[in-house]
């Protein structure tokens, strides 16, 4: 078990190695792409440029160039914003991520807890009207984009209804959980709900199908002509089995989430956040703060990734010699 979980952090520092080689590329060497002329502004004259370019060490060669890049990036952490001078990229990404923490943890626990349950009523009640009934909830919740539904909570408690219905609802922002607890989970509580619709309509329909697989088992008829009870069955023996890709898809979707692909939440609430630094950060060309946040994503990614499979084979030896 030791060796199959440093192999697969060894993978993942390699996989690191090979997006922060292809992220720098993309940004700084591609063909048209001169950041020299974004950082001196419109209409620099070539001294002007060839002075920038050598200021940030662009008129090097690509391996020192991406090797300062990376030093200034996660060694020095004093690389700047092309855009806001005297910004450093670490320290923004370092003030965003407990917001984007703060959004994904409390809605990765609704999303868990109502998927959980939706989809084990769902098997169990097979067959009744309450199980389509609860499909159909669960495929509503997975069609509906988060940036339309955040737009229309927005809508109705902060326009429509707040002068009566949600007028304890506190206008789009982020409080810190050390400033006040109360009115951080108040301005975080719709966010989390538009968040964890998408997710709990996914885990839901993916529960309900593993559970009715594994109620059709051998082990489960045994324990049937064993005369165990049905719940005692359907809890100990076929949800503890049926949770273990549950457990695999929310580990990518957690560590996806807080790369920042919860972006169009944190845009729409107005959460500064990591998707929400990123969104700028693209609209201005900000190529050293794409850059950082490219790569913190691709960490989170890898290391959910890293995680789910280590834990995987935990739960099945069978999967530490694939």
């Amino acid at each position: 078990m030791l060796y199959f979980a440093v192999r697969r952090f060894l993978s993942a520092l390699l996989v690191m190695f090979a997006i922060s080689v292809l992220v720098f590329l993309i940004f700084f060497a591609t063909p048209g792409v001169d950041p020299a002329a974004r950082i001196a502004g419109r209409n620099a004259d070539p001294a002007t440029l060839a002075q920038v370019r050598h200021s940030f060490g662009l008129d090097r060669p690509l391996p020192i160039r991406y090797l300062l890049m990376m030093r200034h990036l996660l060694v020095d952490r004093d690389l700047e914003s092309f855009v806001n001078r005297g910004s450093r990229v670490i320290p923004q990404i370092v003030q965003a991520t407990p917001v984007t923490l703060s959004l994904v943890v409390g809605a990765a626990v609704i999303w868990m807890a109502v998927g959980i349950l939706m989809g084990t009523a769902a098997a169990t009640l097979r067959g009744t009207a309450v199980d389509p009934l609860i499909m159909l909830v669960g495929v509503v919740g997975v069609s509906l984009p988060a940036y339309w539904l955040g737009e229309v909570v927005n809508l109705i408690t902060q326009k429509q209804l707040h002068g009566t219905v949600f007028s304890w609802v506190p206008p789009p922002g982020y409080v810190g959980p050390s400033q006040d607890v109360g009115q951080w989970a108040l301005h975080l509580l719709f966010p989390w709900l538009t968040l964890s619709v998408l997710y709990a309509g996914i885990y839901a329909r993916l529960l309900r199908g593993e559970i009715i697989t594994a109620l059709n088992e051998d082990y489960v008829r045994t324990a049937r002509a064993k005369g165990i009870s049905e719940r005692r069955i359907l809890v100990r023996h076929a949800l503890r089995c049926s949770l273990i890709p549950i457990v695999s898809l929310f580990g990518l979707d957690f560590g996806a989430l807080v790369g920042g692909a919860a972006l169009l939440t944190e845009v729409v609430f107005g959460l500064p956040g990591i998707g929400k630094l990123t969104f700028d950060a693209l609209q201005n060309l900000d190529l050293p703060v794409i850059m950082g946040t490219v790569l913190y994503a691709a960490f989170f990614v890898v290391l959910a990734n890293a995680l789910v499979d280590v834990l995987y084979a935990r739960l099945d030896p069978r999967a530490r010699h694939a």
